[in-house]
């Protein structure tokens, strides 16, 4: 996002929470470890205190996987100018608090105006400057007119939606579908199977969101079935590999232990699966896959049980 920021804005400072990394990557221009083959610009200031990226902001990213979201936030608060907004990619939902990014932002640093960044966007083809088309959505329509006025041009679109909780929520809940297809694809079940799968999986999270308050319309957008395409096909998706590797019987824990980067699906799953059970909404999906990575359920016995349920009408909820 600093390199999709930087073809536009004059003044982009990138934050890299380890001193030695962003040394490395100050000096090198280039983050070997998440994007070995593409060059960082010149124009981005790549900075390992928190306090020197943060003074006189006009605006803030938060760009942390949203288990180290409240940690990180609560560490450079002081920094954090009472004023700034803050513009989130984060894609999930908190345990046990069951808060969305937007939520956490504005609990860590103090009430602002927050905005949500989403969409099917790759950081591999954004930092190489494929086209990509995204949703702003938040609290504040001056805010979000402002990130597409500023940041749109010939290779990044973005549309606004007044929906701010269901586009927040999209992002969050398809990744779960993700390790859902990967799980197909590491199974051999094909192609039918796979759409089958996110077919009923994307009814599935629009119902949970419906619930919440969100709009079902917004589920059939770029922050919805057009972040599940790209998460659910895309050789780059981390959710879609981690399900793809469960299906082929390693375990999570395996998995996660040898990952450079964070598949944001394996804790939403644990927190939608409570989320689920206290709003009373039927997420079967949701549950199989719950079962398979925290209570050791067989992922084709998962398949098999989704298979065999009760048959109903396809619009019955």
């Amino acid at each position: 996002m600093a390199m999709v920021f930087a073809r536009s804005a004059g003044d982009v400072r990138l934050w890299v929470r380890d001193p030695e990394h962003a040394r490395a990557i100050a000096e090198s221009r280039c983050n070997r470890r998440h994007l070995p083959e593409i060059r960082v610009p010149e124009s981005i200031r790549v900075v390992g205190d928190a306090e020197e990226a943060l003074q006189d902001a006009e605006l803030i990213l938060a760009a942390v996987p949203s288990v180290y979201l409240r940690d990180c936030l609560s560490r450079v608060a002081p920094a954090v100018a009472a004023d700034t907004p803050v513009l989130s990619v984060v894609k999930g939902i908190e345990f046990g608090s069951f808060a969305r990014p937007s939520q956490i932002i504005v609990e860590a640093l103090g009430p602002r105006p927050v905005a949500i960044l989403s969409g099917p966007s790759h950081a591999e083809e954004l930092a190489r400057g494929l086209p990509a088309s995204v949703v702003v959505a938040g609290s504040s329509q001056p805010l979000c007119e402002a990130v597409q006025r500023a940041f749109s041009h010939e290779s990044f679109r973005i549309y606004t939606n007044s929906d701010a909780l269901g586009v927040e929520l999209a992002g969050a809940l398809k990744n779960i579908l993700g390790i859902a297809a990967g799980v197909c694809d590491g199974l051999g079940f094909g192609d039918n199977a796979k759409a089958a799968m996110l077919t009923r999986g994307l009814a599935e999270i629009a119902r949970l969101a419906v619930h919440l308050g969100a709009r079902q319309g917004t589920f059939y957008g770029l922050a919805g079935v057009g972040d599940l395409i790209t998460t659910c096909y895309s050789p780059f998706g981390r959710n879609r590999s981690v399900g793809e590797r469960i299906g082929r019987g390693e375990t999570l824990a395996a998995i996660l232990e040898g990952m450079e980067n964070v598949a944001e699906g394996v804790p939403t799953i644990r927190s939608v699966h409570a989320l689920a059970a206290r709003a009373g909404v039927d997420m079967p999906i949701t549950g199989e896959l719950h079962a398979v990575l925290f209570e050791g359920k067989n992922a084709r016995a998962a398949v098999v049980d989704l298979m065999v349920r009760m048959p109903k009408d396809e619009w019955e909820s």
